[in-house]
C-alpha cells in the first residue's frame, strides 16, 4: 500500500523543502511542484512532493490521518 501525507510547506530553497503535520517537520524534494511556495499544501509520497493540494481537502485528508492513527495507537 502506497501512502501520501499532505504537509504544509514552510521553507524552500529551490528544490528543497520543509514540509510540517502537526509539528513534525520532514525534508522533501520539490522538483514535480516548481510553482509550490510556502503556505502551500502539498501531497508528499515518499519524500517527494507530488501534487499542490487545495487547503481544505489537505485538512479534511489529514483530520482522517489523524483518525487512523489514534484507531491504530489506542
Amino acid at each position: 500500500m502506497c501512502l501520501a501525507v499532505p504537509l504544509q510547506l514552510i521553507e524552500r530553497c529551490e528544490n528543497d523543502g520543509i514540509g510540517e503535520f502537526d509539528g513534525v517537520r520532514r525534508k522533501i524534494r520539490l522538483d514535480f511542484v516548481p510553482a509550490a511556495k510556502p503556505g502551500d499544501y502539498l501531497l508528499v509520497h515518499a519524500g517527494f512532493a507530488i501534487e499542490i493540494v487545495d487547503p481544505v481537502q489537505a485538512e479534511a485528508d489529514r483530520e482522517a490521518y489523524r483518525e487512523v492513527l489514534d484507531a491504530a495507537n489506542p
